[in-house]
């Protein structure tokens, strides 16, 4: 694994001022996204692309996110330390790390068995514990509910039931929803047990959320 190095982390100090020119102004998420190594999670050949603003593919299908969004997404969520979060679509794993790194407590499923073993590896290695599960993430994690914010990293046709259903009162949910090209951020927080509130946040890109309340396989 390649280790972490003075110029990474230059690398990582010019991504967050680009963050910060793009809009990002949570400075705890800042500094998460200034203390993970992405770079971690590319192959060797593919590590020059590690610190720029983009996704890329991590196979099975799957993109390791834009760190844009990733700040965007963990802004949104607005964490509190030792909060129960629940995270759909751990991927490359990198989303989490910057959670726990805000100090959650993060439980996250992975629908690909081959991308949880490669990834559940990775954040061993680098000292990253969360709770991990590989199955549908749709239908969320009923015996750990409630969760305090609940992150979807796929885009979804809709809200998923279970997922509110697993929400505490007063949590919030970030979930981009559309279609299988395009989704609408949105930001629900669940203001009563029958009540939830939405606001929207533009246009973003994620790949399809393959599940029983999500896109068909």
């Amino acid at each position: 694994m390649t280790l972490d190095s003075y110029r990474h982390k230059g690398l990582r100090n010019a991504l967050v001022n680009e963050l910060v020119a793009k809009g990002i102004k949570n400075k705890e998420v800042l500094k998460a996204i200034g203390t993970v190594p992405r770079h971690i999670f590319f192959d060797d050949a593919f590590i020059q692309h590690s610190y720029q603003d983009k996704a890329f593919p991590i196979g099975c299908g799957q993109t390791i996110s834009q760190p844009y969004t990733v700040a965007f997404q963990s802004e949104l969520l607005d964490v509190q330390p030792k909060q129960k979060v629940l995270e759909i679509g751990t991927g490359s794993g990198y989303q989490s790390c910057v959670l726990l790194e805000l100090g959650v407590k993060l439980f996250t499923i992975e629908r690909h068995q081959e991308l949880f073993d490669k990834t559940k590896k990775t954040l061993t290695t680098l000292r990253y514990r969360p709770k991990f599960f590989c199955g549908d993430g749709t239908k969320g994690l009923p015996s750990f509910a409630p969760f305090d914010r609940i992150i979807v990293t796929a885009g979804a046709p809709a809200i998923p039931n279970d997922l509110l259903d697993q929400l505490s009162l007063g949590g919030k949910i970030v979930i981009p929803v559309g279609d299988g090209k395009n989704q609408e951020m949105q930001l629900l927080t669940k203001v009563s047990s029958t009540k939830v509130t939405k606001e929207t946040f533009g246009q973003f890109s994620f790949v399809p959320l393959i599940g029983q309340q999500g896109w068909k396989q």
